[in-house]
């Protein structure tokens, strides 16, 4: 049975759900992902690190959840002033909770984000496309809110392309981690979202054709993890 929400009503279902889930949403990841994210994570700040410093920098994770981009972005960048925005309190909240005195978290929905235009060197978001109600307009506000010259970097589910990957991958994603989410969590729904919503994400073609219709040039992806992740990356 389908618990995807029509578009109207994600926006609420999504605060709500990632609300419900924020305590255990660390856990959960690494164990899902075997602790791969975090590579994947250290890869996409790679790419939109600066090979020269050019003086103080600021950086934007969009839908940071938890901010587990923060850390990595901080280490990447020292001089830089990173943020990480994300309309969802609870999550925002565990994410203060973990970093401390560090800060660096602000309320803001992706669709809409409450930053001036050209504020950021660089600007990054992970598995968080999927759960906006309009992914063309989130890029649209990533560009706005890039400097000329500034990156962006998306990290995303895919598809492995390879058919016996696949059907491990489709089994393992659709059997075993709304069962492993649910034993952590307690939440079925939530862990059940993920692979529905993850089989209705455009495909890596796809997403950098809406990264180029967005603004974004010399759009490249890499597809990491056997193809189950991807990282695109778009120049302003």
């Amino acid at each position: 049975m389908s618990v995807l929400p029509p578009p109207e009503q994600k926006p609420a279902y999504v605060n709500r759900m990632f609300g419900a889930i924020a305590g255990n949403y660390d856990s959960v990841n690494r164990l899902m992902t075997f602790g791969l994210d975090q590579g994947w994570r250290r890869f996409a700040v790679r790419q939109v690190t600066p090979k020269r410093s050019t003086g103080a920098l600021a950086v934007l994770d969009v839908a940071t959840g938890t901010g587990d981009f923060l850390p990595i972005l901080r280490r990447a960048m020292p001089q830089a002033t990173v943020i990480g925005s994300d309309f969802c309190l609870p999550m925002l909240q565990a994410g203060r909770k973990r970093a401390g005195t560090v800060g660096g978290y602000v309320t803001g929905d992706a669709l809409s984000l409450p930053f001036p235009d050209e504020a950021f060197d660089a600007v990054t978001t992970g598995f968080a496309m999927r759960n906006v109600a309009d992914i063309e307009t989130a890029l649209q506000e990533m560009w706005r809110v890039t400097k000329p010259g500034g990156r962006m970097a998306c990290l995303e589910v895919a598809q492995p392309r390879q058919p016996l990957v696949r059907w491990g991958h489709q089994l393992y994603f659709n059997h075993m981690v709304p069962q492993l989410g649910r034993l952590i969590s307690g939440d079925a729904e939530a862990y059940t979202y993920l692979p529905q919503s993850a089989a209705r994400f455009p495909a890596p073609d796809v997403l950098a054709n809406y990264l180029r219709r967005a603004g974004w040039h010399e759009v490249r992806y890499t597809l990491l993890g056997l193809g189950a992740v991807a990282v695109h990356v778009g120049e302003k």
